[in-house]
C-alpha cells in the first residue's frame, strides 16, 4: 500500500477552524506512511534487461540488485523525517523510490520532465523503480521537484552521499578492516560555468530595470509599455537596452551618454514606484528586483564630475555578473584565462577511491574557503584525517593546520621562488630555530614569519655578488619574503627533493581523476542557478560516482 498524502498550500494560519479534521488527517498519513519495498529475486524480464545492461550502463544492473540493501529499512525512516513536519506532499510515492529516481536521473543527465517520461518508456528505470510493465508515471514533476527542495531543505543530499560509503562498507569488496583506521585525504577543484546570463554593464543594468516593471506591471495588471510610459522610462519596454538607444558602441563619448541616459530612467522608474506602489516595494515579490537593481547600480556606476554617473573605474570587489544568478562570479583559472559561475571541489579517500564529499563556492572566493565546509562533511564519518594531500590554493586553509596539530601530515608542492636571473630564495639558508636567514655572502639577519626581511643596504652596496643577488637601485638591500607558514613550506621543499616524496606528491593524481569524471558526469556548465541547488548536484554526481566505484570493484 502506498502511503497516503494530502495537498500542499494549506494556511496554517486558520488551522485552527478544522482541529479535528486536520488532526485525524495527519495521525492517518503518519500510521499509514509505508516504505518502498521492491522486490529482492530477479524475475524472467528483469533477466533478460540485466543480461543486455551488462556491457553498458551497467550501473542500472547494479542499482537493481542492491536496492534494497542501499534503501534499507533504517535509511528510509531517515528519507521520510523529511515528511513529518509538513505531511507528504501531493503525490503518494515513498521517498526511496523518488531517491532512487534523482540518482537514475543524476546518471543519464535528464530533465524532471523526462525523468518521468523514462519512467514509462524506459525499460531500465522500470527495472531498477520495480516498475516493468507499468503505464503510468511513477510520479509527477512536482513531486520530484518537491522532493528535491526536500533533500536540500534538509541537507539529506549529503546524507545521500554518506550513504554511498556505508554501503562500500558492508561490501566484500571493501575490506575495511584491513584499511586505515584513519583518513589519507585528497582535495581538489575545478570551474564551474554558470548557469545564469553574463552581461555588460549597459545589458546588465536595463536587464535588472526590466525586471523591475514587470513586477511592477504584474502587480497593477498593467502592460510592460504602460508602466515603462507612466515611469518615464521607455529604454526598460525594449527588448535590448542597446538596440533601442541605436548608438555606435565603439565612440566613448555615446557610450557615456547611453549610461547617463539609462541611469536617469532607471532612477525614474525608482521615484515611480515610491508614488504608486511605496508598500509594496518593502516586500515580495518586488523587493528582491529592486535590490537587485539597487546593488548593479552601486557596484557598477559612479558619480561623473562633469554631471550624473559614469561606468566605474576598475572592478567593484566581489562583483556580480548576472541578474538571474546573483551568487555567481567571475573567477580565473589561470592568469590568462577566466570564467564565470563557480569553484566545485571534491574531498576523496585514497585508500578506498571513494568520494567522501564536496563543495560549492563563488569563483572568486580562494579554493581555502572550501575547506571548512569539507571538513564538517567528513567529521560526519566519524574518521580523523591522518593525511592531507592538496594544492598551493588550500594551503592557506585552517585545516591545514588542524591536520598537522594532530599528528597528521600534509602533502603539497611548495610554492616555487623565483628572481629572473638572479639568486633565488632557495640559495639563502634560512635557520628556523634561531629565526635568521644568511645570504650566499654569508650576510644574516633576524626573520619574522608572515614578513619580508630587508638585507643592511651598505652590506649590499659593497657586496661583490650584488649584481647577481639583486637589481634594487644602491642604497636598497635585497629583501626576501618570508611565509607565515615558512615552516611547513621548509618541509615540503625537502619532501619534493627525494624520489619517496615525489612519489607520495603522486599520488593526490586520484583525486584529479575523480574530479575529471564528475566534471564529465555534470558537464562544463552548471545545471542549476545558486550555490546551495549546485551543491545538491555536485552531491548527487559524488554519489553515482562511488555507486560506479562500487560496482567497478566488485566486477
Amino acid at each position: 500500500m502506498n502511503p497516503i498524502s494530502y495537498a500542499t498550500g494549506i494556511d496554517r494560519a486558520h488551522l485552527g477552524m478544522i482541529p479535528c479534521a486536520f488532526e485525524r488527517a495527519w495521525t492517518r498519513e503518519e500510521a499509514v506512511m509505508e516504505k518502498w519495498k521492491p522486490k529482492g529475486e530477479v524475475t524472467k524480464g528483469e533477466a533478460f534487461i540485466l543480461k543486455r545492461l551488462e556491457k553498458k550502463r551497467k550501473l542500472f544492473g547494479f542499482l537493481r540488485r542492491h536496492r534494497n540493501e542501499i534503501f534499507d529499512e533504517a535509511f528510509q525512516s531517515e528519507l521520510e523525517e523529511m515528511y513529518r513536519d509538513t505531511g507528504a506532499g501531493s503525490d503518494p510515492v515513498p521517498p526511496a523510490l523518488l531517491a532512487m529516481a534523482v540518482i537514475v536521473q543524476g546518471y543519464l543527465g535528464l530533465s524532471d520532465a523526462d525523468a518521468v517520461d523514462a519512467t514509462v518508456l524506459d525499460l531500465r528505470w522500470q527495472l531498477v523503480l520495480d516498475r516493468l510493465g507499468e503505464t503510468e508515471p511513477a510520479f509527477s514533476q512536482g513531486a520530484l521537484q518537491g522532493f528535491r527542495e526536500r533533500l536540500i531543505a534538509h541537507d539529506m543530499d549529503r546524507r545521500l552521499l554518506e550513504r554511498t560509503i556505508e554501503f562500500a562498507r558492508a561490501t566484500s569488496e571493501f575490506d575495511w578492516k584491513k584499511l586505515p583506521k584513519t583518513l589519507r585525504v585528497a582535495i581538489d577543484s575545478s570551474p564551474l560555468e554558470g548557469a545564469g546570463r553574463v552581461e555588460d554593464t549597459i545589458n546588465l543594468l536595463g536587464h535588472a530595470g526590466r525586471k523591475v516593471a514587470e513586477c511592477a506591471a504584474e502587480l497593477l495588471g498593467w502592460p510592460l509599455e504602460q508602466v515603462c510610459r507612466e515611469a518615464r522610462a521607455p529604454l526598460l519596454a525594449e527588448s535590448s537596452v542597446k538596440k533601442a538607444l541605436d548608438l555606435d558602441w565603439s565612440d566613448p563619448a555615446q557610450k557615456a551618454s547611453a549610461v547617463k541616459s539609462l541611469s536617469v530612467e532607471l532612477e525614474n522608474l525608482k521615484g515611480w514606484l515610491g508614488s504608486q506602489l511605496a508598500a509594496e516595494m518593502k516586500k515580495p515579490p518586488l523587493q528582491a528586483p529592486l535590490k537587485t537593481l539597487a546593488e548593479l547600480m552601486s557596484q557598477d556606476l559612479e558619480p561623473d564630475p562633469g554631471g550624473g554617473v559614469k561606468i566605474r573605474d576598475g572592478v567593484a570587489p566581489d562583483r556580480r555578473v548576472s541578474v538571474e544568478d546573483g551568487e555567481m562570479r567571475h573567477g580565473r583559472k589561470s592568469k590568462s584565462k577566466r570564467f564565470n559561475g563557480f569553484k566545485r571541489h571534491i574531498a576523496t579517500d585514497l585508500d578506498s577511491d571513494l568520494i567522501l564529499a564536496g563543495a560549492i563556492t563563488p569563483a572568486n572566493r580562494p579554493e581555502e574557503e572550501a575547506a571548512p565546509e569539507l571538513k564538517r562533511d567528513i567529521e560526519h564519518l566519524g574518521r580523523d584525517i591522518a593525511e592531507l594531500n592538496i594544492d598551493r590554493g588550500y594551503i592557506a586553509s585552517p585545516l591545514v593546520d588542524e591536520v598537522l596539530g594532530t599528528g597528521g601530515q600534509v602533502v603539497c608542492k611548495p610554492w616555487v621562488a623565483r628572481n629572473g636571473n638572479s639568486f633565488a630564495k632557495g640559495a639563502f639558508k634560512i635557520n628556523l630555530r634561531d629565526r635568521t636567514i644568511t645570504c650566499p655572502a654569508g650576510e644574516t639577519e633576524h626573520i619574522e614569519f608572515g614578513s619580508v626581511v630587508e638585507f643592511d643596504p651598505e652590506a649590499c652596496d659593497r657586496c661583490q655578488l650584488r649584481a647577481s643577488c639583486t637589481a634594487a637601485s644602491p642604497g636598497t638591500g635585497r629583501t626576501v619574503a618570508i611565509a607565515e607558514n615558512e615552516r611547513l613550506q621548509q618541509k615540503l621543499r625537502k619532501l619534493q627533493k627525494t624520489r619517496a616524496g615525489r612519489a607520495k606528491l603522486r599520488e593526490r593524481v586520484a583525486v584529479e581523476h575523480r574530479l575529471a569524471h564528475i566534471g564529465r558526469r555534470q558537464g562544463r556548465r552548471a545545471r542549476y542557478r545558486g550555490v546551495r541547488k549546485n551543491l545538491f548536484d555536485l552531491r548527487r554526481a559524488c554519489a553515482i560516482q562511488n555507486f560506479e566505484t562500487i560496482q567497478r570493484k566488485a566486477a
